[in-house]
């Protein structure tokens, strides 16, 4: 960023190289003090092994952490005793909402009775330390570093964006990079910014960026998908009509291409032919042993030649109509799945539904 303090949202779409987008921002700042967090640590991993095959190793300006693990040493721990003397244990990943119950100044609203603080609370009680410490919080972080990079921004929900927002107005320098279609995952079940989470993140920058002068919001740089065939593209934009186009540089021809019905009589014989990796929405579902298998959500920040999709209900009925609701977990998720190839994707029917406009392959 050639102005440190211009913030700046960068929404992806899948196949688009954002996390070499990242590293190329972070190696060309050699003089900056660079923190880049994300949620899953596959994602820490897919990005340090990105600085390694571009650089021989993460440089020494750079810091990379997880989110929980960034908001635990920077944003808890400095100023915890303007909350509490107790020392915070850890960290508690819990699912849902915790401690729902109590009152915000008690601090069983924050920790379990192992002294761990809960997933769903850490930039909760970072902020709450924020206030109580008049600002040194936001004030320590930027003072450690110059500038800080968020990949897959959509997963961040609740008191997360909070924090984000603060982060922006600190002396630091804020990057944001993200497909809120992807929207498989997220930090918080917490209930603010609830119509934010996920997919949803995209209309909170939007009303974001209007009310800032400092932040710039890019929906086009990262819009061409390299990995995938434009048939794949094309599928899985349709997921997401509100959102804009992808285009597809993937002019690759195999000699099988595009997405394809497999009926279910001819998935060992498909299998054979083309080896594609397996997905499946979750693990009740009925596969293969032939070969390997990942769940949708497992997949995500892969890709394969081919993959074979075993469908939801709901999403055979959206592939027919196009008018089936999909809930938006099952919506990012199928996404997902539709453009972890490169090539083709069979997607796995009844031995009597048809679909329009989509081929039938047969052995």
């Amino acid at each position: 960023m050639a102005d440190a303090k211009q913030n700046r949202i960068i929404i992806a779409v899948a196949g688009s190289g954002k996390t070499t987008r990242l590293v190329n921002e972070a190696l060309s700042r050699p003089d900056s003090r660079i923190l880049i967090t994300t949620y899953t640590e596959a994602n820490e991993a897919e990005i340090e092994k990105k600085f390694i095959e571009k650089n021989g190793c993460v440089p020494s300006n750079v810091t990379l952490s997880g989110w929980f693990a960034f908001l635990l040493q920077h944003g808890v721990r400095p100023y915890q005793g303007c909350v509490t003397e107790t020392r915070i244990a850890g960290l508690h990943f819990n699912q849902g909402i915790s401690a729902q119950y109590t009152k915000e100044t008690s601090l069983a609203h924050y920790l379990n009775g192992q002294n761990q603080i809960y997933r769903d609370k850490v930039s909760k009680f970072a902020l709450k330390c924020d206030g109580l410490s008049k600002g040194r919080v936001l004030r320590r972080i930027a003072g450690i570093f110059d500038a800080i990079f968020i990949d897959e921004v959509q997963d961040m929900a609740g008191y997360d964006l909070e924090l984000i927002e603060l982060l922006m107005d600190s002396a630091a320098g804020v990057l944001l990079v993200g497909d809120p279609r992807q929207g498989t995952y997220s930090t918080s079940d917490s209930p603010k910014y609830t119509k934010f989470k996920k997919s949803g993140i995209v209309a909170y920058f939007r009303q974001l960026v209007a009310a800032r002068t400092d932040t710039l919001l890019d929906e086009t740089s990262l819009s061409v998908n390299h990995r995938c065939h434009p048939a794949l593209c094309e599928l899985s934009d349709a997921l997401f009509p509100d959102f804009p186009r992808s285009t597809s540089s993937n002019t690759d021809a195999t000699g099988h291409d595009g997405i394809f019905l497999v009926r279910e009589r001819d998935v060992k014989a498909y299998l054979r032919a083309f080896a594609p990796m397996q997905l499946r929405y979750s693990r009740s579902t009925s596969v293969s042993d032939d070969t390997t298998v990942l769940n949708f959500g497992e997949s995500k920040g892969l890709t394969f030649e081919r993959v074979l999709i075993y469908p939801t209900k709901n999403f055979v009925g959206w592939l027919k109509d196009g008018t089936t609701e999909l809930k938006p977990d099952v919506r990012a998720k199928c996404y997902v799945a539709l453009t972890r190839a490169r090539s083709s994707a069979g997607i796995v029917i009844g031995d009597n539904i048809d679909v329009p406009e989509i081929a039938v392959w047969t052995p």
